[in-house]
C-alpha cells in the first residue's frame, strides 16, 4: 500500500500532505507569534484560504450567509432596544431562515427535487422533461447553513446576546477545523472562545495531539483500508452474494464511524493547539441499547441541532403517542434528508424514525422483559446491544446504497442468503477494526472516553508502552494505510 498522506492538487484534506507538513504548522507558528484580536483576524483570513482551496466560488454564498446572519442579529438586538413588537423579530429571524434554506435548497436540492418531479409525473402518464441545471454543490453547505441558522433563532428566542465584532463573528463560522465536516458548533458554546484570550498549556496541546494521532489513526489505517470490501458490495457494477453484502455492510459500518469520527478527532486536536475546545460528536455509539440511546451517542451535534431547532418547536414528546410519533418521523425524515439529495438518504431517515417510534411503543413490553434477566443483567445488556448494532448496520445499508434497486437485492439477499459464503474477507475485515474494538471496549467498561491520552500524557504508569503504541499507530497511518479517501462528510 502506498503512503497515507495524499496529494489532490489545491485541496487540503485533512490527511493531504499540504495540509500537514505546509498549512497547518505554518498556521500554528504566526497564530501563537500574535496578539489576541491578530489570531482572530488572521484565523478567519486562514480559514477563507482553506476552504478557497476546494474552489474559491465556495466562498460566496459562505461569505453572503454569514454576512446577512451576522447583520439580521443585530437588527433583531436593534428591534429589542426600540421596545418593537415580536412579530418585527420575527419576520427578521424568518428572513434569516429563509435566505439560508433558500441557498441549501437552491444547491443542493433543486436537481433532486425537479427530477422527482419528472418521475412523479411519468408515473401518472404524464410525458413530462427537464433541462436539469449544472449546480456545483458547496462544500459543507449543510453544516454552515444550520449552524448559522442557530444563531440567529437563538438571538431571537433572547438566549444569546448577538456579537457586536464582525470578525469575532465570521471566526466562529468560518473557523477552519469544523468549517467542512463539523461538529456543527453552537454559537453560545464558540463565540466565548473566540472573544476571550485563549491561553496554552501542556496538557491541553498533548490532549491536541493525541485527539490528531487517534483521528489519523481510524481514518487512514482503518476507514481507507476497508474502501475495497465496501466498494465490492456498493460499487458500480458489483453482483455480490450473501457473503460479499454482509461483508461490506460490516465494513461500510466501521468505515463510516471511523472516517467521521477521525475527522471529529482531528479538528478538535487541530483546535485545541490553539487554545479552543469542540464538544463531543461521538460518544461509543455502536455500544448503544436502543435507537434514542443510538442517537445520543451518534453525531450528537447533529442530533442535538435537530432536537433542539426542529423536533422541540414541532412539540417534541409533549403531546399525544400519535404526535410524538409523527414530531420523531418529521425529524429524521428530515435528517435524513440532510444528508443528501437522495431518496436512499429519505429511506435511511424514515427507517431511523420508524425504529425509534417503534422503540418507543414497545418500551413497556421490553421493560417486562428485562425483568426476566434480573439474575442475568449482563446477558439482557448485550441481546440490547448487539439488536441496535444489526439494526444500525441495516441503516447503513439505506444510506450507502446507490439505488433503491440495490437495497431492494441486497435486503434480498440478507433474507434469501446465495453464493459460495467465502467468509474470509469479513476475517479481513474484523482484524482491521480489531484495534479499535479493544480501545472501544475498554472505554466502554471504565467509562473513560479518554483513558488513551492518560496512557501518553503520564497518568498511567508505562513510558515504554506509551512510546510503543503511539509509533505503532504512526506507522501503520504512514506506511499500512488504504488508498487515500476523502472524508465521507464533506460531501453533506
Amino acid at each position: 500500500m502506498p503512503p497515507s498522506i495524499s496529494v489532490k492538487g489545491g485541496i487540503m484534506l485533512f490527511n493531504s500532505a499540504e495540509f500537514i507538513l505546509l498549512f497547518l504548522p505554518l498556521v500554528l507558528v504566526v497564530y501563537h507569534l500574535l496578539p489576541h484580536r491578530g489570531q482572530n483576524i488572521f484565523l478567519v483570513i486562514a480559514s477563507c484560504v482553506f476552504y478557497a482551496s476546494w474552489d474559491w466560488r465556495f466562498l460566496l454564498p459562505l461569505l453572503f450567509t454569514t454576512a446577512v446572519d451576522y447583520h439580521i442579529s443585530l437588527k433583531l438586538a436593534e428591534s429589542v432596544r426600540r421596545g418593537e413588537p415580536q412579530h418585527v423579530r420575527k419576520r427578521w429571524m424568518q428572513l434569516s431562515i429563509a435566505l439560508n434554506l433558500g441557498l441549501l435548497a437552491f444547491f443542493k436540492y433543486a436537481n433532486f427535487f425537479a427530477q422527482s418531479a419528472v418521475d412523479a409525473g411519468r408515473l401518472l402518464g404524464l410525458d413530462w422533461s427537464l433541462q436539469v441545471m449544472e449546480i456545483v454543490l458547496p462544500v459543507a453547505i449543510s453544516f454552515y447553513t444550520f449552524q448559522a441558522m442557530s444563531y440567529t433563532i437563538d438571538v431571537y428566542r433572547g438566549e444569546l446576546h448577538p456579537c457586536d465584532s464582525f470578525w469575532d463573528f465570521f471566526l466562529a463560522v468560518l473557523y477552519f477545523p469544523h468549517l467542512v465536516a463539523g461538529p456543527i458548533q453552537r454559537a453560545s458554546t464558540l463565540l466565548p472562545q473566540v472573544i476571550r484570550p485563549r491561553t496554552m498549556q501542556r496538557d491541553v496541546v498533548i490532549e491536541g495531539l493525541h485527539l490528531m494521532l487517534w483521528g489519523y489513526f481510524k481514518k487512514v489505517y482503518i476507514a481507507d483500508n476497508l474502501t475495497p470490501w465496501v466498494d465490492a458490495a456498493f460499487g458500480a457494477g458489483a453482483t455480490p452474494d450473501t457473503a460479499t453484502v454482509v461483508t461490506g455492510v460490516l465494513a461500510f459500518t466501521f468505515q463510516i464511524y471511523c472516517d467521521f469520527s477521525g475527522y471529529t478527532d482531528i479538528a478538535r486536536g487541530v483546535a485545541r493547539l490553539m487554545g479552543f475546545e469542540f464538544a463531543l460528536n461521538f460518544r461509543l455509539p455502536y455500544f448503544a441499547t436502543n435507537p434514542s440511546d443510538f442517537w445520543r451517542r451518534w453525531h450528537i451535534s447533529l442530533s442535538s441541532w435537530l432536537a433542539d431547532y426542529l423536533y422541540k418547536p414541532l412539540g417534541g414528546n409533549r403531546g399525544s403517542r400519535w404526535m410524538t410519533s409523527r414530531n420523531l418521523m418529521i425529524t429524521m425524515l428530515l435528517g435524513g434528508l440532510w444528508h443528501g439529495a437522495a431518496w436512499n438518504f429519505v429511506l435511511w431517515g424514515f427507517y431511523h424514525g420508524l425504529i425509534l417510534v417503534l422503540h418507543r411503543l414497545a418500551q413497556p413490553a421490553l421493560e417486562r422483559i428485562g425483568q426476566r434477566f434480573e439474575s442475568m443483567p449482563g446477558v439482557w445488556l448485550t441481546i440490547r446491544i448487539a439488536s441496535m448494532f444489526l439494526m444500525t448496520c441495516y441503516g447503513w445499508l439505506l444510506f450507502r446504497a446507490t439505488s433503491l434497486e440495490q437495497i431492494g437485492a441486497m435486503t434480498q439477499l440478507l433474507m434469501v442468503p446465495q453464493g459460495g459464503f467465502d467468509w474470509a474477507p469479513l476475517g479481513e475485515v474484523m482484524k482491521l477494526v480489531a484495534p479499535l474494538l479493544l480501545v472501544q471496549w475498554v472505554q466502554w467498561r471504565t467509562g473513560d472516553l479518554y483513558f488513551t491520552r492518560q496512557l501518553w500524557s503520564g497518568r498511567l504508569r508505562g513510558a515504554p508502552l506509551r512510546v510503543t503504541g503511539y509509533a505503532v499507530m504512526a506507522y501503520l497511518c504512514l506506511f499500512l494505510g488504504g488508498q487515500p479517501q476523502s472524508f465521507a462528510y464533506f460531501h453533506f
